[in-house]
């Protein structure tokens, strides 16, 4: 835990979606009531109640609210929920238990972030809640909606959650090229999953963005709009070599990133629509 903590007093709405992260459900890391009160043991407090067969929540939220004036305490918890040594049984669901946090601990002020398996919570603007969530696309499809491969779900919303990590702290460049990764990550996989014979004779790991872009269009994956857009952040993806930015005598800034993500947005959610039916 950090000597001078970012964390403040949460407030009782935050709290309440504290616990619901904690318990998990369907979408995330599912615990049972004896389980709950291990992770809290695991996250350092002590004198943790032996849980009693409540509902699951409500006991999790009452222990949540007997420690709300000890922001360390708390602190403790969120930390713990970010660390790999939580998820060992099922890795791939660290990602999803960050974003979920990250979704309502930025209205605090904070994120949780997770570099090289070092959970730790840092300040940030809460004015930068939720890019890509709010705005004129909702993104209402997730990577293991469109990708099999857990592993590579898994690694997608990291890429999704470091250009949010990049939003928040103004690294507008850097933010646009994760997007550009991202998206041409879920294309890629999407492809190969639902037909690879459309990529011919070409490797997938030697397709370009461009070709991607055209393919899933013409396949009817995604729309004629998305595809036109697409190629304007597939432009803006390419400033990953400081030469295509100085040519283009332009460097995007937040108005910039704030027209690319719901260009994402707008793929994610074509390619669940489009999304083959089970037989």
């Amino acid at each position: 835990m950090t000597p001078h903590s970012p964390l403040g007093i949460l407030d009782a709405n935050t709290l309440e979606e504290l616990a619901r992260v904690i318990c998990g459900d369907e979408h995330l890391y599912y615990r049972k009531g004896y389980e709950i009160a291990r992770f809290l043991e695991h996250a350092g407090w002590e004198r943790v109640p032996e849980y009693d067969g409540e509902y699951r929540r409500e006991w999790t939220l009452a222990r949540l609210a007997e420690r709300r004036e000890d922001p360390t305490e708390l602190e403790r918890v969120l930390l713990r929920l970010a660390d790999p040594r939580e998820y060992l049984d099922e890795p791939e669901q660290l990602p999803t238990t960050i974003s979920a946090v990250n979704a309502f601990l930025i209205h605090e002020g904070v994120r949780l972030e997770n570099p090289g398996g070092r959970p730790r919570l840092v300040a940030c603007d809460p004015s930068l809640a939720h890019p890509g969530s709010q705005g004129p696309v909702e993104l209402r499809a997730t990577m293991t909606d469109l990708i099999t491969d857990q592993n590579m779900a898994g690694l997608l919303q990291h890429r999704l959650d470091e250009a949010r990590t990049c939003y928040a702290n103004g690294a507008h460049v850097a933010a646009i090229i994760m997007l550009g990764s991202l998206l041409e990550g879920v294309l890629v996989h999407v492809v190969q999953e639902r037909n690879a014979s459309l990529l011919g004779p070409t490797s997938p790991d030697r397709v370009s963005l461009d070709i991607l872009i055209k393919t899933c269009h013409e396949a009817g994956w995604i729309g004629a709009d998305v595809e036109r857009f697409c190629h304007e952040l597939r432009k803006y993806r390419n400033f990953v070599h400081p030469r295509a930015e100085i040519r283009e005598a332009h460097a995007p800034d937040r108005d910039t990133l704030d027209m690319c993500w719901p260009v994402v947005n707008a793929v994610l959610n074509d390619l669940a629509d489009s999304q083959p039916k089970a037989a």
